[in-house]
């Protein structure tokens, strides 16, 4: 691994990923599901709650990452059933408030333990990060 790039977090037990990476002023979260806080899962709980739930965990990943929601730069948003896009575009707009990061949403048919949405970021490093 070269010096420049830093990890955030620790590392998944069950998969081969860290939930981010910083290199070059920059910061790469991995694709953030809508586990519970204490890890367990939430997956037959509403679209809502799921997409609540998973910009609360982008939110703890940017933290630990040194950043903010406020920094984030790019938004890769996957969804089970374009349906949801309106759902989802409300409860993203009222996490980033008057800021936009650029932003993909992608249909998708299914994600990992049934989930309906996953969420990726790229954000700006934190001052001194």
């Amino acid at each position: 691994m070269s010096d420049d790039i830093r990890i955030f977090g620790k590392a998944s037990a069950r998969a081969h990923y860290v939930p981010a990476l910083g290199h070059a002023g920059l910061v790469f979260t991995s694709g953030q599901l809508p586990f519970l806080a204490d890890g367990s899962h939430g997956y037959d709980r509403s679209f809502d709650d799921q997409a609540r739930q998973v910009l609360d965990n982008l939110d703890r990943v940017l933290g630990t990452a040194g950043t903010s929601r406020d920094r984030v730069l790019h938004v890769t948003a996957f969804l089970v059933g374009i349906h949801h896009w309106d759902a989802f575009n409300r409860i993203y707009a009222d996490f980033f408030g008057d800021w936009r990061p650029t932003r993909t949403v992608v249909p998708v048919p299914n994600l990992h333990f049934d989930y309906l949405l996953e969420v990726e970021a790229i954000a700006a490093a934190g001052p001194g990060a």
